[in-house]
């Protein structure tokens, strides 16, 4: 588009349309973002199980660990991005929907549960499914909660040394 074709389509354009457009382009880089991170964050999970491989009837502690830690690691990401960090638009959807939602795997908990429910060890699978959820719980508020002592230590030197 020549110069003098945006300029006319800037005058006739409704700024409605503009707005529409520049929002949907917003969100299309969000999605990307989100896409790219969950690439990655899939791909390091699958190398987990490759490097710590669990047999079928056997208790999931890879699993167990990979959601652990990725819980672990979206309490201090969240915090230091919402009290520390003004961040561009584009990191939090990579990091904690793509990459931590990508390695995080809730669904391969639910494969897990079943798959030991199927061979016949139902108390493990209670136990798997109580465990996960509590330690995803203590993991997420153990990150959020050192993250954010970290960032008052770290401010209150800064304050000293002023």
């Amino acid at each position: 588009m020549s110069p003098d074709e945006v300029r006319l389509t800037m005058v006739t354009e409704p700024v409605e349309v503009r707005r529409r457009r520049r929002a949907r382009r917003s969100q299309l880089r969000v999605l990307a973002a989100v896409a790219a991170g969950g690439a990655i964050g899939a791909g390091a999970r699958y190398g987990a199980s490759l490097l710590w491989p669990t047999p079928a009837a056997a208790f999931p502690w890879t699993t167990l660990g990979v959601n652990a830690l990725g819980c672990l690691v979206i309490g201090v990401l969240l915090v230091t991005l919402t009290e520390a960090w003004t961040a561009p638009v584009w990191v939090r959807p990579f990091f904690a929907t793509g990459v931590l939602g990508g390695f995080t795997t809730f669904s391969t908990y639910c494969v897990d549960v079943e798959r030991l429910v199927s061979a016949g060890r139902a108390g493990p699978a209670l136990t798997y499914m109580a465990v996960t959820v509590v330690a995803a719980m203590v993991a997420v508020t153990a990150g959020a909660w050192t993250t954010r002592l970290f960032l008052a230590a770290v401010r209150r030197k800064a304050g000293r040394t002023r």
